[in-house]
């Protein structure tokens, strides 16, 4: 029993899976620091209203906190453009450099011209028909 639980926690998937949801955290932390201490605050100065908390309505005795409902919009908002600035466009780009297409091989085979199949490229007779093949053909 605790060898089917071993196998299944040291697979690659969830040992992938858990350190992405530690990094995602962590992460998760620095951006919320970087809206909180530094993207808020920059809003609020262009603004002029540094934090949208006090922001609210009563309906029938109700409290409707839209300035929380707001904070909430910008912070998701901030971190979504940064995870996007910070993290996807370099991965992307990343990715992009490390996986330069290379040239495709020459091809080393080519189609008979009588019977279609495929014949290496030096062949002068194709050795399912016999028919003579001159040259390259496509």
């Amino acid at each position: 029993m605790l060898d089917g639980f071993k196998k299944f926690i040291l697979r690659g998937n969830v040992v992938d899976m858990a350190v992405g949801v530690v990094i995602g955290a962590a992460f998760g932390g620095v951006v919320s620091s970087l809206t909180k201490g530094l993207l808020t605050p920059l809003i609020g100065a262009i603004v002029k209203l540094p934090d949208f908390s006090n922001l609210k309505f009563q309906f029938r005795g109700s409290d409707f906190l839209i300035g929380e409902f707001i904070n909430a919009g910008i912070s998701f908002l901030l971190i979504a453009a940064a995870v996007y600035f910070f993290v996807v466009l370099p991965v992307n780009w990343l990715v992009a450099h490390m996986h330069k297409e290379e040239k495709p091989a020459a091809a080393a085979t080519k189609k008979c011209p009588e019977c279609l199949s495929e014949i290496p490229i030096q062949a002068k007779r194709c050795s399912h028909c016999t028919q003579p093949v001159l040259g390259k053909v496509a």
